[in-house]
């Protein structure tokens, strides 16, 4: 059997499988919508003094939301169950997200996007839990991967046609939310409640019991893992809310130009996700630290171009390390919760993700101030990933094998 055959031959409920992963882009494909629009948004709100730094900070408000409400969505998760909250947070999330395209006030506009973090704190909540109760170690990397390659297609799709759109309508890349529609009637027909612990449950040796039903809460891995994932993700941020202004600062400013510029090079997140399963036998922290060291590189470089051609490249390595981003932090921190403690675990990965979103754009802004460029802000992040991906692969002794072990 040859490896393509092997990889497809160990995938296991397979309409619930695409299902989530369709259902784990929702709140990825709706920022990433937003990126071809801010500076269109930007001009559109050019009365308010403070548009520059509201607009940006109203692509990630979700993200303040999520930061704060995931952790106790995850409790709700373990007490209540997955199916039913995640079919509720799906619905909304239809509605909420496509209620700016009526709006024309930003501060309404903003209110709206906090209402829609709510939703997206159940379903990245539950749609990670999900992962790690229908799947085994291995089928979950397999499923986390085959998102890696089927999410860039969606994506670009998605970048090129709010691009488009924003040239006639400024807030026209908020339908994209749409798509929670069609979603949301998959879930209904596909997904099920899972019954207990399962047998593939697998979490570190030292994390709790097998079944997790008489183990305290593994703070000590929690807050290891928000840590990390709050610093990668504001990594990972920073080029999808500030990406069209760096472009602008290289003098590309129409938004129909730079998404059809970013289409292309969006499509290495492909790469990336196949840089992810190659190293799924290795340590976490060379994941890690290869994940970060790719994304570093590629900020970087966008920071030091001086045109299209040198911003692309730099984009191409960026995306390459932003594909490797989620199935790697995931992948991680689903280790480290058994199924009585998984929603709460996944919980807090999920509002440390979105408190880095949140955040990101703020703290970039920041930078802005201090360097007097969006580019020296780019430099300034990607030399920051480079400085812990070094701190990583010295921790993982260069090289070091097992999928375990701890970052």
């Amino acid at each position: 059997m040859n490896p393509i055959s092997r990889f497809f031959s160990r995938l296991t409920l397979v309409p619930q499988g695409i299902t989530l992963v369709a259902a784990g882009f929702l709140p990825i494909f709706a920022i990433v919508s937003m990126f071809p629009i801010v500076a269109s948004m930007i001009g559109h709100f050019q009365t308010d003094p403070d548009a520059a730094s509201k607009v940006p900070l109203m692509v990630t408000a979700p993200g303040l939301t999520v930061a704060l409400l995931a952790p106790f969505a995850g409790f709700f998760v373990d007490r209540f169950g997955r199916r039913r909250l995640l079919l509720g947070c799906t619905l909304f999330y239809g509605v909420f997200g496509t209620l700016p395209f009526f709006l024309d006030d930003l501060d309404h506009i903003f209110a709206s996007r906090l209402a829609l973090g709510i939703c997206e704190a159940g379903i990245l909540t539950i749609v990670n839990t999900l992962i790690g109760d229908y799947w085994d170690d291995e089928r979950r990397r397999n499923w986390l991967f085959l998102q890696g390659v089927v999410g860039p297609f969606l994506a670009s799709g998605v970048i090129l046609l709010s691009g488009m759109v924003a040239s006639v309508r400024w807030n026209g890349g908020f339908l994209v939310y749409l798509v929670a529609f069609p979603i949301f009637l998959a879930m209904l027909a596909f997904l099920f409640e899972p019954k207990g612990a399962a047998a593939h449950d697998n979490p570190e040796p030292n994390a709790s019991h097998h079944d997790g039903s008489s183990s305290a809460f593994p703070f000590g891995a929690a807050i290891a893992v928000a840590a990390m994932t709050l610093f990668a993700s504001a990594q990972y941020y920073v080029f999808i809310v500030n990406g069209s202004i760096a472009f602008g600062e290289i003098g590309v400013k129409d938004p129909a130009a730079v998404a059809q510029m970013s289409f292309l090079p969006s499509l290495f997140v492909m790469v990336g996700a196949l840089i992810f399963r190659l190293l799924s036998g290795r340590s976490n922290a060379v994941q890690l630290g290869t994940f970060l060291g790719i994304l570093g590189t590629g900020l970087a470089i966008i920071g030091l171009a001086r045109g299209p051609a040198e911003m692309i490249t730099g984009l191409c390595i960026q995306q390459t390390g932003a594909g490797m981003a989620v199935p790697t932090l995931i992948a991680w921190a689903q280790t480290k919760f058994p199924f009585a403690h998984r929603g709460r675990g996944m919980g807090i990965w999920t509002g440390a993700f979105f408190f880095g979103q949140f955040s990101s754009p703020w703290l970039v802004h920041n930078v802005v101030g201090l360097v007097g460029s969006m580019q020296g802000a780019f430099l300034c992040a990607g030399i920051t990933a480079l400085v812990v991906t070094a701190g990583a692969l010295v921790r993982a002794g260069i090289g070091g094998t097992g999928t375990r072990v701890m970052a």
